[in-house]
């Protein structure tokens, strides 16, 4: 039987997609036997904006056994407690979507529903005042969790990186290498197919050699060279929900220490990023062309860098959406070529990340079971869709009237699921997790709240306590949060502290 195991894997592509694949797979598969070739092509630039990641990137480095204050070193990274929102509900509004959780669960109920009931008290405290990164960014300030103080809120502490996307390929390319990965120079021409089954067989190079396998990684990013142009597997267009279709970016020098924070601020066609690093700051503006031009977009974008401009800007253009099979017959695509949701909530590299994991889960032989291949097309489904309500969610729930573009995200049709989510959490402050989805109760609730979503009515288990007792005990929870606050320290006095350590 050992025959029809799976011998050789071709990735397609490097950058982060094709490097995290090859990392990734090295390690897990652990077979000297299985060959894993990776071909890229100096000539083909990667997109390389994304610089923004969610906690989830912590378990992946954990799983290659990557050294912390290492990658922080090698990625310019600094740490990301959660993201700014500008303008999204109200010009002049902004709100943070934490990693961490609001304050402490109790008798059973999620926090907010205790929180929902005592904001309607008079002077009572706002939400961010028990919300430990809340506090902590609002003051440039950042810790490590401390799993060892159990039942503290500093045990609960969540965080992610923000770091430079190319250097982030170069450290995972390094990782891959070093488990016996080969990288193949050359730019991919053409995709020769079996005629028996339409299996892709090999790749062909410009210098006319031929790469043969038996599974093929396709990350060869936006034009999905496999997944795409050999296979034809079709792609969903999501624009009418996500209308955003082109993005400009480009680095800017720092106006100061970097803050433990990512800042989405809305502009009146999209939203400009600016996540800062260690020796800069990376910026971009997604929007959308119906609404605004290319000059206009980089000269709103220009109009907001905080320092002088570093390098040429970098237009793209791209449709939301998923491809209708993401794993068809030998190829599967990861990354930009799977598909693409905007980089609001920075979910680009755990759908990465995510998609590997699945198709380990999933790892074929030779006979490519169909019912897998159909589980695993599910699976990657179901979690797009389940991120772009989550991002489709932060344009619906605003209420600007001041352009044409937020007049229409505010009135448009929008996903069943998303409909019945929002209905149920307006009608009485309900939330919950679907399906293992990537977005907690707590993100849902950031959003709703930081966005003017306020529902009807709370949990009514929560009435059988007085309203002095809700006092009290809401009372003590602020002051733990702040109390808290005295284990953390300035942003960047920590960070080069660990950066300068082993």
């Amino acid at each position: 039987m050992h025959d029809k195991n799976i011998k050789d894997i071709v990735i397609v592509g490097g950058g982060t997609a094709g490097w995290m694949a090859a990392s990734a797979l090295a390690i897990m598969l652990r077979n000297p036997q299985i060959r894993i070739r990776l071909v890229e092509s100096e000539q083909i630039g990667t997109v390389g904006v994304g610089e923004a990641t969610i906690p989830h990137i912590r378990y992946f480095n954990q799983l290659l056994n990557l050294n912390e204050n290492d990658f922080l070193r090698k990625t310019n990274a600094t740490f990301k407690a959660g993201i700014e929102f500008v303008n999204w509900g109200q010009v002049g509004e902004r709100y943070f979507h934490s990693f961490s959780p609001y304050g402490v669960n109790m008798e059973g109920v999620h926090f907010h529903h205790f929180w929902l009931r005592h904001a309607m008290r008079e002077g009572a405290a706002p939400i961010d005042e028990y919300n430990l990164h809340c506090l902590g960014a609002k003051q440039n300030k950042f810790t490590h969790p401390k799993p060892e103080l159990r039942g503290s809120p500093l045990s609960t502490i969540e965080y992610a990186f923000q770091f430079d996307a190319a250097l982030y390929a170069k450290y995972m390319r390094g990782v891959a290498e070093s488990r016996g990965v080969q990288r193949i120079e050359g730019k991919i021409v053409d995709a020769r197919k079996r005629a028996e089954d339409g299996f892709v067989e090999s790749v062909v190079l410009e210098s006319g050699e031929e790469v043969a396998g038996d599974l093929f990684i396709d990350c060869s990013g936006f034009r999905g060279l496999l997944i795409e142009q050999a296979l034809e597997s079709g792609y969903d267009d999501w624009s009418h929900y996500l209308p955003c279709n082109r993005a400009v970016a480009q680095g800017c020098e720092s106006d100061g220490p970097p803050i433990p924070y990512t800042r989405a601020t809305a502009h009146k066609a999209g939203w400009q990023w600016r996540i800062p690093l260690q020796n800069r700051i990376g910026n971009g503006h997604v929007y959308c062309s119906d609404y605004i031009s290319d000059d206009e977009a980089y000269a709103q974008l220009k109009s907001g860098l905080d320092g002088a401009p570093m390098g040429e800007p970098k237009f793209l253009r791209f449709t939301t959406g998923i491809r209708k099979k993401t794993w068809n017959k030998n190829v599967v695509a990861l990354g930009l070529s799977a598909g693409f949701l905007e980089p609001l909530e920075s979910t680009s590299i755990h759908l990465i990340q995510s998609a590997v994991a699945r198709l380990l889960t999933y790892f074929p032989d030779k006979h490519f079971n169909q019912k897998d291949i159909d589980h695993f097309n599910y699976k990657t489904q179901l979690e797009f869709e389940q991120v772009r309500d989550f991002l489709i969610l932060h344009y619906y729930a605003t209420q600007r009237t001041d352009s044409p573009f937020w007049n229409y995200v505010r009135s448009m049709e929008i996903p069943e699921t998303l409909r019945e989510r929002i209905d149920i959490y307006m009608e009485n402050g309900r939330l919950y997790r679907d399906n293992h989805e990537l977005f907690s109760e707590n993100s849902w609730f950031a959003v709703f709240e930081g966005q003017n979503f306020r529902p009807k009515r709370y949990h009514p288990v929560i009435d059988f306590m007085s309203d002095e007792a809700l006092d009290r005990r809401m009372a003590e929870v602020r002051r733990t949060m702040h109390k808290c606050l005295d284990a953390f320290e300035d942003h960047s006095t920590y960070l080069n502290k660990l950066c300068q350590s082993g």
